[in-house]
């Protein structure tokens, strides 16, 4: 029973998942309308989740990488190269067809966090599933007020889950916890 809740909470909450929700969030906030906030939301969605999380699949698929979540360090440098330039993509989009700058200030912040933990993963296995979700909690709560404060206990379970189902160490989802607050959350924070 725990392991099956430990990957139903690791698939739920994978970082694709939130960084596909997390936009649409902050779009709503920043705009008026429900057309505003389905272009800008989606258009962040596509390149920082969508695009990246494709070509994820379709390497696991095809043997490049050990699996969706690309579980082996070693095997997450194409990944995040691709990330980085889907995210550019949309950055540019943004910047030139005049988005809100709480979606322009999120971007930023997505891509810090990647360049962050891509450089730690480099030496040690960062948890990204713990990044992204203290992250999001952060900006959630900067965006729209104290009360996104009670989704904290979500990114313990999301660390527990991936604990429990032998992806990382309490360190690591510990380190990316902390990793997520302080660069996705802090440079949120700052630019907004």
């Amino acid at each position: 029973m725990g392991t099956a809740c430990a990957h139903l909470l690791t698939e739920m909450f994978a970082p694709w998942v939130l960084v596909l929700l997390l936009p649409l969030l902050v779009a709503r906030q920043a705009t008026e309308t429900l057309l505003a906030t389905l272009s800008w939301g989606l258009l962040v969605a596509l390149t920082s989740s969508l695009l990246p999380m494709g070509v994820i699949v379709w390497g696991a698929r095809t043997g490049r990488w050990d699996g969706h979540h690309v579980r082996d360090r070693a095997g997450r440098l194409v990944p995040f190269l691709v990330l980085l330039g889907s995210s550019a993509l949309g950055h540019g989009l943004l910047v030139a067809l005049g988005s809100p700058w709480m979606l322009i200030a999120l971007d930023i912040t997505m891509v810090l966090t990647l360049l962050v933990t891509g450089t730690v993963t480099v030496w040690w296995k960062i948890s990204m599933h713990t990044a992204v979700a203290a992250g999001s909690v952060v900006i959630l709560a900067v965006t729209y007020g104290a009360g996104w404060w009670a989704a904290a206990p979500l990114v313990a379970a999301i660390g527990w889950s991936r604990v429990a189902v032998n992806d990382h160490t309490r360190a690591q989802v510990t380190v990316g916890t902390i990793a997520g607050a302080l660069v996705g959350g802090g440079v949120y924070a700052v630019l907004v």
